[in-house]
């Protein structure tokens, strides 16, 4: 059915569950699956006060950095251990539902799977879920699991 699709991983629970759907349909198709990770990140260098001190924001993205990896890792790990062959990892930086679809129409995949509640902040229940962004923006198919 499907011969290329890209799934949304965040090291939420949502996310582990889109990927085993992922990988599932993968498998049974046996397609090429592009894993995705897009931590957010500030569009400019700031700083954080802490009471007397400030903390500059490189040394977070740098922690950032680290757990994008141990995510994409994990990931990787897990979608070989369900049966999936070809498989491609990605790190991109951005707005994520705007970094999804882009993706999605870079990697020309037939379809996006992403879980339905990720680590997304109280903003997203006021602008809009990322999930609900890539689906209704979507040039392709769409996946989503609760």
């Amino acid at each position: 059915m499907y011969k290329s699709m890209l799934v949304a991983v965040d090291g939420s629970a949502s996310g582990r569950k889109a990927l085993e759907l992922a990988c599932h349909l993968a498998k049974v198709d046996n397609a090429e699956l592009h894993i995705l990770h897009v931590p957010e990140v500030l569009p400019h260098e700031a700083t954080l006060i802490w009471g007397i001190g400030a903390v500059a924001i490189g040394d977070e993205l740098k922690e950032m950095e680290v757990l994008a990896n141990r995510i994409m890792t994990s990931a990787e790990s897990e979608a070989k251990k369900l049966g999936v062959n070809n498989i491609h990892t990605h790190v991109e930086k951005g707005e994520p539902a705007r970094t999804i679809l882009k993706q999605a129409e870079v990697l020309s995949v037939e379809v996006i799977v992403l879980g339905t509640r990720g680590l997304g902040d109280l903003a997203g229940l006021v602008m809009g879920s990322v999930s609900h962004k890539v689906a209704s923006s979507a040039k392709c198919g769409v996946i989503t699991i609760r």
